[in-house]
């Protein structure tokens, strides 16, 4: 059995540079079941600081999976490989390839209306002149509004926050936050409108999401 999502993301950011300020994540995410204990993972990111043409990151990751119990505990191994292209002055950018190593847990909860998603991950990051570790916790909470579960033609609210720790120099690498409205057209297609705030140490991003999801 095969489960793809696929996420289109539609982000207003300022950065240098940038000739609009809408930005978009072109984001997918596959997980196939191998059986009932080994799924396998997949992921492609392709973000742009305007709405087309001007690459902020190349994100691509994979990994393979163990359930601990049938449905609410993961447990995965995966590899990424991101590149990126920050301005560091106007109509300039600087480019630089990472390889990273990762390890994550995921754990689910559901209660009447309400279910949340807990995911810790540890990633080794392979730097072009450096190597850095960093740990990641993700809480997200989807409350039904229309319906008791998240059935078709279910309104409901989504939202996250994710920390981001390193483990040196500066401990706080950022923190976001989401908050937004969704619907559940059918069992394989969601939409999402929201806010997300970006805070890094010295100053922070607000972007407004727009999400599809789709189920294959």
């Amino acid at each position: 059995m095969k489960k793809w999502i696929i996420i289109l993301t539609l982000i207003p950011i300022v950065s240098f540079g940038q000739e609009s300020n809408l930005g978009n994540w072109f984001m997918y995410l596959g997980n196939k079941k191998l059986n009932s204990n080994w799924n396998i993972h997949n992921e492609v990111q392709y973000r742009n600081y305007n709405a087309i043409g001007d690459m902020e990151q190349l994100l691509l990751r994979t990994g393979i999976g163990y359930n601990l119990t049938p449905n609410n505990n993961n447990l995965l191994l995966g590899y990424g490989f991101i590149r990126s292209e920050n301005y560091i002055a106007p109509e300039l950018k600087a480019g630089n390839n990472e390889h990273r190593i990762f390890q994550q847990f995921i754990t689910r909860q559901s209660f009447s209306r309400i279910s949340f998603q807990h995911r810790y991950r540890f990633e080794q990051r392979f730097l072009e002149s450096d190597f850095k570790m960093r740990f990641r916790y993700f809480l997200s909470m989807n409350v039904a509004l229309t319906n008791k579960t998240l059935v078709p033609k279910t309104l409901y609210l989504s939202a996250y926050n994710e920390i981001f720790i390193n483990d040196r120099g500066g401990l706080f690498d950022r923190n976001r936050i989401y908050a937004g409205l969704g619907y559940k057209l059918t069992k394989k297609i969601n939409f999402e409108i929201g806010y997300m705030n970006q805070l890094f140490n010295q100053g922070s991003r607000d972007q407004i999401n727009l999400i599809g999801i789709i189920n294959f």
